[in-house]
This record gives structure tokens, C-alpha cells and sequence, in this order.
């Protein structure tokens, strides 16, 4: 067995584990793999062991190895220039990084040029940490209620990053609390919201995030190897 296949097959029962602990089904919790500092070739044989989904943080890197790899699921989980949403629209199956209000507006205007409907995520920041984008959890009702004068923008969940700490228990209430969020706008039935995904968690924390439920986790390293 290669070292990448030992990798997905570990990474992989523990989320089934995890998903076993939140009572969840294993199936029901999409891996993206990390793939920024991954070639080709790494690429293709991911992709042969099963890997259906990758996320890159940048968008000339997405549109590199998509042209490589059309096959699979691309999801751009980096933080989104407006010069670069032009170059997106139509080619990543989810933006994960909707982190501001500027954001949306240029998305829908672009989004309309194209005739293209965009799925996103609101990235929330739960931790409060300055070096990490998103809107505040008290922000969260004022700005999906206002997404619903969008026709091409959609709202498919929520994304937040825990703090990187040591110990992956540290990073248990931050992901609680994006769950209440997530929850409590699942209740209210927004125009272009449909709470489809919460996506919580990477390589340190990401059984954590799975109890906390979880169903899209990010994960690079413990697939790839550290590289960065």
C-alpha cells in the first residue's frame, strides 16, 4: 500500500468513528482534500483511491489542475479577491471563503453577466481572531436576510476555522457554537439560504468538528503529508 492510500484509509475511518460518536452517517460527511501543495501526479492517484473532492486556495491554482483534472469536484477555500471571481463563476462547485458583505455584491453582479448560479458558504468567525475573515455570529440574520434580493448568489451553509491551537479539545466550543448558528437558520427558511453544509474542521481538529457536527471537513496534511 502507498503511503497516500495508508494516509485516506486512516483519515478516512476516523471520520467514519467520529461521525459513529455524533451518531451520524460516515457517508454523509464530505472529505475535501487540500490539495495546494499537491502536483499532478498526487492529484491522479488521489483520485484513483476515491477522492472525489479537492480544495485549493487559490484560484489560479484551481484553474490549473481543474484543466488537469475536470473529473472531480473543485472548491475554492481560500480567501476570494473580487478581480478573481470573474475567473471562478462556473468553474469552482463551491466557494467556501464568503467572508464580507463587498464579497456577495460582486459575486451576484458578475454572477448575472454570466447567467451563473453560485454556490457559496458564509464564513463566520467564531473566534473573533483578526487574522481570520468572516462575519461576526451576531451578523450572521442581517446578512442572510439581506441575500435574498440575490437571484445568483447562493447561500448552500456555513464555514468557520478554529483557532490553531495544540490541543484539538480547545477548539470544541467554536464549533459548537457555528451548530447553534447553523440550527437556528435552518429554522428560518431565508430566500437563497438552504443550510445544506456545515463545513468545520482540518487536519488538527477535524474528528473534533465531526461531533460537533460537521458534514464537510478540509484536510490536507494528514492526507498529503506536512508540507507547509
Amino acid at each position: 500500500m502507498t503511503e497516500l492510500a495508508g494516509n485516506i484509509q486512516t483519515v478516512r475511518e476516523k471520520v467514519r468513528k467520529a461521525a459513529m460518536r455524533a451518531g451520524t452517517n460516515p457517508h454523509d460527511i464530505c472529505l475535501v482534500a487540500v490539495s495546494k501543495t499537491v502536483g499532478p501526479d498526487e492529484i491522479g492517484h488521489a483520485c484513483q483511491l476515491g477522492i472525489a473532492d479537492f480544495g485549493e486556495n487559490r484560484v489560479q491554482d484551481l484553474l490549473r489542475k481543474q484543466s488537469e483534472y475536470p473529473q472531480v469536484r473543485w472548491h475554492m477555500i481560500g480567501h476570494l479577491q473580487t478581480n478573481k471571481v470573474k475567473d471562478i463563476i462556473g468553474r469552482a462547485c463551491l466557494i467556501h471563503s464568503l467572508d464580507r458583505w463587498e464579497l456577495a455584491e460582486y459575486i451576484e453582479r458578475r454572477a448575472e453577466k454570466q447567467r451563473f448560479v453560485v454556490p457559496t458558504l458564509l464564513q463566520v468567525n467564531i473566534s473573533g481572531e483578526e487574522s481570520k475573515g468572516g462575519v461576526r455570529p451576531h451578523e450572521v440574520p442581517d446578512f442572510l436576510a439581506a441575500i435574498s434580493q440575490f437571484k445568483y448568489l447562493r447561500i448552500q451553509g456555513l464555514m468557520t476555522m478554529a483557532p490553531e491551537v495544540d490541543d484539538p479539545e480547545e477548539t470544541r466550543p467554536v464549533f459548537k457554537e457555528l451548530r447553534k448558528i447553523f440550527d437556528t437558520t435552518k429554522k428560518q427558511n431565508y430566500p437563497q439560504v438552504e443550510m445544506r453544509y456545515l463545513s468545520m474542521g482540518m487536519t488538527q481538529d477535524y474528528e473534533v468538528a465531526i461531533e460537533e457536527g460537521a458534514n464537510m471537513v478540509r484536510v490536507g496534511r494528514a492526507l498529503f503529508g506536512p508540507r507547509w
